[in-house]
């Protein structure tokens, strides 16, 4: 019996009469998945879709190893690598319990976050206007010289040559940034996201001077909070209290990131064999609705964390953040080169951008601009590691290049595919029933009743 013959929707309509009577009313089911039709074999999503799987399989570890080093900060008894066993162990079981235990746990856990968050961004603010045991206001006093933002990086390795070295600061953290860029494509997510980085950025700089050496030590700490520039902000204000605080709330904070990157993995993975641009075992899903071959082998990438047995949290930590950024900035590059395309198919077939539901500013030079600027921080990104030469750095930081033209090349060479011209750019399939779909979404909107303002604050947010 297919899955399709076995789902039933959470309102418990009936999706085939026929085959409910050996359907148990107590199974719950991920809506978004079945067994794919003939149809669903020839939709095409493009590169995208493998990018995100690819950085799904590596993010995973990544996270997993921040929480071991981060765990660290309460007790080093206990060798790292059961800690590994024991995370892993509890994102594939929440994974395996299907999307009604993720989601709930998710929601927690997110809720969690935003409040952590938005305490830690009040009391850098506290902290700057003078609410702190030294009664010292900051203001701006740290985005002044010596103690500004534009901090020197490899000044010996350029001669002393203060200039150049200020620059190469700033170069080097364009990696970082793309780094924790990675997955506002997700329309969902990007604005929370945005406000959150660019407002933790913000208060840090207010609260910690770029000079200080606490920080330096803290970037390059093997137990948790220690890495955090919070617990840096606090320590130099005489607040020694809060660092199990912090400590909880950014093992919180990885352990979710664990768990969403490994559901997107495997959903990625999923979507890839329903379009037949993967090996079809996984296509398989259990009665749940869990698809359980891609679930195991995004799982198995989780043994990369394991590195960190030999080599220091930090150390394993940067290899990670330099294959997630490139594979990142692939996929956005991918995005740009999509976009541009899309406008331009568009524009030959005699279709108007202001007939979209939304219409992207700056365009088509916003787009032009994003593929130019990715491309060359990525091709740059890695030049710390010729001063001096790096092997492990270069590596890391340059092998999704090759991979990816690998995968791409050999798809279109063993699937006999090739660009499609623009003049055939498909601009119409699904397009009805989105329209249809949003149709009864105003619909039901408009028979419900007025909302108070906090309904619609609610509803923004």
């Amino acid at each position: 019996m297919s899955l399709d013959e076995k789902r039933t929707s959470t309102n418990e309509k009936v999706v085939d009469a026929e085959k409910v009577d050996s359907l148990s009313e107590s199974v719950e089911f991920d809506e978004t998945l079945r067994e794919p039709t003939a149809q669903d074999e020839t939709l095409h999503r493009g590169l995208k879709a493998r990018q995100i799987s690819m950085i799904a399989l590596i993010v995973t570890p990544n996270n997993i190893n921040a929480a071991g080093v981060v765990v660290q900060y309460w007790t080093k008894s206990v060798h790292i690598a059961i800690w590994m066993v024991i995370f892993i162990t509890f994102i594939f079981v929440i994974n395996l319990l299907g999307v009604r235990v993720f989601g709930e746990l998710e929601f927690w856990f997110s809720g969690i976050k935003i409040v952590a968050l938005i305490a830690l961004l009040l009391m850098g603010i506290i902290i700057d206007l003078g609410g702190n045991p030294h009664r010292d206001r900051l203001g701006f006093r740290y985005w002044k010289e010596p103690n500004g933002p534009m901090g020197k990086y490899l000044l010996d390795q350029v001669g002393g040559n203060t200039s150049l070295s200020i620059f190469l600061g700033f170069w080097a953290t364009l990696t970082n940034a793309l780094f924790a860029y990675m997955g506002t494509e997700l329309i969902g997510v990007t604005v929370g996201e945005v406000f959150f980085y660019v407002g933790g950025v913000f208060v840090i700089g207010l609260i910690v001077p770029s000079t200080n050496q606490d920080l330096f030590i803290a970037t390059q700490a093997r137990t948790g909070a220690a890495a955090s520039p919070f617990v840096v902000a606090t320590r130099l204000v005489g607040i020694r209290t809060l660092d199990h605080v912090i400590n909880g709330a950014i093992l919180i904070f990885v352990m979710s990131a664990a768990n969403s990157d490994l559901y997107i993995g495997s959903r990625t993975l999923y979507g890839l064999a329903v379009e037949g641009k993967a090996p079809k075992i996984f296509k398989r899903v259990n009665r749940m609705g869990v698809p359980y071959p891609a679930l195991i082998l995004c799982t198995l990438f989780c043994g990369l964390v394991f590195l960190n047995v030999r080599s220091s949290g930090s150390r394993v930590f940067g290899w990670f953040v330099n294959l997630v950024s490139t594979f990142g900035a692939l996929t956005w590059m991918c995005i740009a080169y999509s976009h541009i395309r899309f406008m331009k198919a568009l524009e030959l077939q005699g279709k108007s951008r202001d007939d979209l539901p939304y219409k992207a500013p700056f365009q088509p030079w916003g787009s032009w601009f994003a593929l130019g600027a990715t491309t060359i921080i990525t091709f740059f990104k890695g030049f710390d590691t010729f001063l001096p030469w790096n092997t492990a750095n270069f590596i890391t930081s340059y092998i999704a290049i090759p991979v990816f033209f690998f995968l791409w090349i050999g798809y279109k060479l063993f699937m006999k595919t090739s660009v499609i011209p623009l003049s055939r750019v498909d601009l119409v399939t699904g397009l009805k029933e989105i329209d249809d779909e949003e149709k009864r979404y105003l619909e039901e909107q408009a028979r419900l009743p007025p909302r108070g303002w906090l309904g619609r604050l609610w509803d923004s947010l």
